[in-house]
């Protein structure tokens, strides 16, 4: 297939992760939304336990000293801010103004000169000047237009794009509470394989790793359901009974996900 073809599979296939509407019109929250304290967390994590996976490994080698740095969908920093040491100025894009207040504070205290755009990539690519590296990393499953996306990425990049993204969707791990508190089956793709067809087939010489995520998605069982809890579209007055039954179905511990790098020139 062509890179047409292949990005209205993947806009297909992500829509049809669409929550229903009957369940959704329950939910006592987004259950889209994201925790900016969350994120932030996994940032300073990742700030002080150096990561030598491939995408830090490919951003690092393709970053010159004290380069530009391009972080599409940043949140507070996790996939940028651990190159401190090389980036001379730090270019950070996300919808989320308090995930880009989390990465402004964290920069400042590392002494990366920083500039933050509010608004999604590629409406605001323009607003951005070209950079040396561009990273995007667990942003692709959030992308219905993943070609133009991708396009402008590599458009507003002199040297290397990469990519992380988990081999599977992000919520695929909740579907067996799905089919046990509302009967529903939840779809298996987009995957990891379906993005990097279409790198492929937009013409860009694309490489690929994967290894297992070197972070537990959660701590416990708790913090799980909690989760679990807000995603699935259920009241939080339930976490004990989300929790009970995780473990029944056999969900606790959670396998690691897979994480998938790739990157063009």
């Amino acid at each position: 297939m062509d890179a047409e073809e292949l990005a209205a599979k993947w806009r297909a296939r992500l829509e049809s992760w669409a929550i229903p509407d009957e369940i959704l019109a329950k939910a006592p929250v987004d259950p889209w939304s994201h925790s900016p304290e969350r994120f932030g967390t996994r940032t300073d994590r990742a700030l002080s336990e150096p990561d030598d996976g491939p995408t830090m490994t490919r951003l690092l080698e393709a970053l010159p000293d004290k380069g530009t740095l391009l972080d599409v969908g940043s949140g507070p920093g996790a996939a940028s801010l651990p190159l401190h040491e090389r980036i001379g100025h730090l270019y950070a894009v996300d919808t989320s103004a308090g995930m880009l207040e989390g990465l402004t504070g964290r920069a400042e205290k590392l002494g990366v000169p920083a500039t933050t755009v509010e608004g999604r990539w590629p409406d605001v690519a323009e607003q951005v000047p070209m950079a040396d590296v561009t990273v995007a990393a667990h942003v692709v499953y959030n992308v219905p237009d993943l070609a133009d996306f991708l396009r402008a990425l590599d458009a507003r990049t002199k040297g290397r794009v990469v990519l992380e993204l988990p081999n599977r969707h992000p919520m695929s791990w909740m579907t067996p509470l799905w089919q046990h508190f509302h009967g529903v089956d939840r779809p298996v793709r987009p995957i990891a394989e379906d993005c990097v067809a279409l790198v492929a087939a937009l013409g860009y010489a694309v490489r690929v790793e994967e290894r297992e995520s070197p972070l537990e998605r959660f701590t416990t069982v708790e913090e799980l359901a909690a989760s679990a809890c807000r995603r699935v579209c259920l009241d939080p007055a339930r976490l004990e009974e989300v929790a009970e039954t995780a473990m029944e179905l056999g969900m606790w511990p959670l396998p690691r996900d897979r994480w998938v790098t790739i990157w063009w020139e």
